[in-house]
């Protein structure tokens, strides 16, 4: 069986799925697996990059000794390596989804996979949209029951019903990227005005500054199983920041992520531990979210308060750091491939097919009678 690993993305988080997409290849080609690692440029373009590179490699884009990928969807749908005379088709048995917020995270990858007729790890279309949307995201906890904060769509004319301090986020991504905390409405409308990342939304949640983060991550295969606790540490009063999340240690083999300052497993009593896990499968059975994903919790340690926050479809590492203690990253990873594998590419019902509605429509010219607009 030959793997596809697929990272880069037009994103934000362009660099983190770089590093994503090189740490898994290195975890499966270690395990005896065939991989095709499959680079997707900042500008569109699509690449098998050589095995082995490492990250100053996509300093200037596409390493040397990549070889340009076509994709085609019609009759013959696929991804096809350009060659000097013809190009030969990639034959995968799923792909292993490394991208990052963006079009990647958010459904585009998954949309694209199927059209192609490649099974892919991180979820469905519509699962991938939903972890992407805060707004949409806080909406479904709301509805299944599940404890989160207060959250609005930051607007210019409407109270979101909480006073602030508050938080204010870009609506639709998967970092803490364009992330602000700031005293009162006014100054957030103004920084949703003026902030490149808010310029597709933004949403707004209390700002608690006596509340500390927690993950856990989940994954559907073979069975649903989730990890231990871990405890972010911050640097500050402030969000948990991109720098410390995956910047710190720069420098080193292992800057970011793996030895980002954490408390693993969370310092935190085993009830709370319990209801975390538990939460993360609700939030597995609302969303329909597949693969390996992250949860993410906010946490009050006096009243042992506990609410889901965020979920990360495709998290940064693939969470495999959290569970370095109870399952090879080799098999989490193999589970996750194999369950999209099986899964297959979703089909969507194209209707009845009887054609009745095409032959009771009579001519199109009758239907267009009255949508010129008023008359004078």
């Amino acid at each position: 069986m030959t793997w596809a690993v697929v990272f880069g993305g037009p994103s934000p988080e362009h660099e983190i799925s770089i590093l994503t997409g090189l740490q898994a290849e290195r975890v499966l080609t270690r395990a005896g697996e065939q991989v095709v690692s499959l680079y997707w440029g900042p500008t569109g373009a699509w690449s098998v990059v050589p095995q082995g590179t490492e990250a100053k490699d996509y300093l200037e884009g596409a390493p040397a000794g990549s070889r340009p990928v076509e994709i085609r969807l019609g009759a013959d749908p696929g991804l096809f390596v350009k060659g000097r005379l013809r190009s030969e088709r990639l034959e995968l048995e799923a792909a292993l989804s490394c991208l990052h917020g963006g079009l990647g995270e958010g459904g585009g990858f998954a949309a694209l996979a199927a059209l192609v007729g490649l099974p892919a790890t991180g979820s469905s279309l519509y699962a991938s949209a939903l972890g992407m949307d805060k707004l949409a995201f806080g909406g479904v906890m709301a509805a299944a029951g599940v404890p989160t904060l207060p959250r609005a769509a930051l607007d210019a004319d409407v109270d979101p019903g909480f006073d602030g301090p508050y938080i204010v986020k870009p609506r639709y991504g998967g970092s803490s990227i364009g992330i602000e905390i700031v005293d009162d409405l006014a100054a957030a409308r103004v920084l949703a005005r003026t902030s490149a990342h808010l310029r597709q939304g933004a949403v707004v949640e209390p700002f608690r500054s006596d509340l500390v983060d927690l993950n856990v991550s989940f994954r559907t295969a073979p069975t649903l199983e989730v990890t231990p606790l871990e405890r972010p540490l911050r640097g500050g009063d402030g969000v948990y920041s991109y720098a410390e999340k995956y910047l710190a240690g720069a420098g080193g083999e292992d800057a970011g992520l793996t030895s980002a300052p954490r408390e693993f497993p969370a310092q935190v009593p085993d009830e709370v531990t319990a209801r975390a896990q538990e939460l993360a499968r609700r939030v597995a059975v609302a969303t329909r979210l597949t693969g390996v994903v992250r949860v993410d919790f906010l946490y009050q340690p006096q009243t042992h308060e506990l609410v889901v926050n965020e979920v990360n479809s495709v998290p940064g590492a693939l969470s495999l750091y959290l569970w370095a203690g109870t399952r090879p990253a080799a098999d989490v990873l193999r589970d996750a491939l194999l369950e999209a594998r099986d899964a297959g590419v979703p089909a969507v019902a194209s209707g009845f097919g009887s054609g009745a509605a095409l032959r009771a429509a009579g001519g199109i010219s009758g239907k267009l009678v009255g949508l010129d607009g008023p008359r004078a």
